[in-house]
């Protein structure tokens, strides 16, 4: 039995920093509440903290990775590519028997958007899972360049704005702070 009554679809957009933190921070404290919720995390394969984090707030909060570790989208071979298409046909079929079976309270697809810029999934898959949502669960997306009609299905968009970056100044991402 779900604790949310009325679950919505949010999306994290944009090019500022924040998409993936600000749905840990929901997820978190609706873990906190004791509301089951599953992250699925895609085009990441690289260890980051809060594979660790996560595992305290077990059986409440889990993240789930398909992918194995690989460079990024642009850089691998055909073969490659397909293997990786692959792996992102389970994290999905995951993502329908989560929903389809009432698994969660809040199913976060996390970089989902980068799986529809890199044209590895379509448009009308991502459309297909917001269809399929039950109405007490919510569902969070997070990643740039939404598209139009996504957009149009959802309840809260929040666009991350980068006004300022330390990027700018050469500096690279930090443990803790960006991974």
């Amino acid at each position: 039995m779900s604790k949310i009554s009325k679950g919505y679809v949010e999306i994290y957009t944009g090019n500022g920093k924040g998409k993936t933190t600000a749905a840990l921070g929901l997820g978190m404290r609706a873990a906190g509440n004791g509301m089951k919720v599953y992250m699925v995390q895609f085009l990441k394969g690289d260890f980051t903290g809060e594979l660790e984090s996560v595992k305290k707030l077990e059986p409440y909060f889990k993240i789930y990775r398909f992918e194995k570790k690989r460079d990024f989208f642009w850089n691998l071979n055909e073969e490659e590519k397909l293997e990786l298409k692959k792996e992102i046909k389970e994290a999905i079929d995951f993502c329908i028997d989560a929903e389809k079976n009432n698994k969660c309270d809040i199913l976060i697809l996390d970089e989902i958007m980068g799986v529809l810029s890199n044209k590895i999934l379509e448009e009308d898959d991502i459309l297909n899972l917001i269809e399929i949502k039950p109405s007490n669960m919510e569902l969070i997306l997070t990643g740039r360049n939404v598209p139009e009609k996504i957009l149009s299905k959802a309840d809260l968009v929040t666009e991350m704005k980068p006004i300022k970056h330390y990027f700018e100044k050469g500096i690279p991402a930090r443990k803790g702070i960006e991974y």
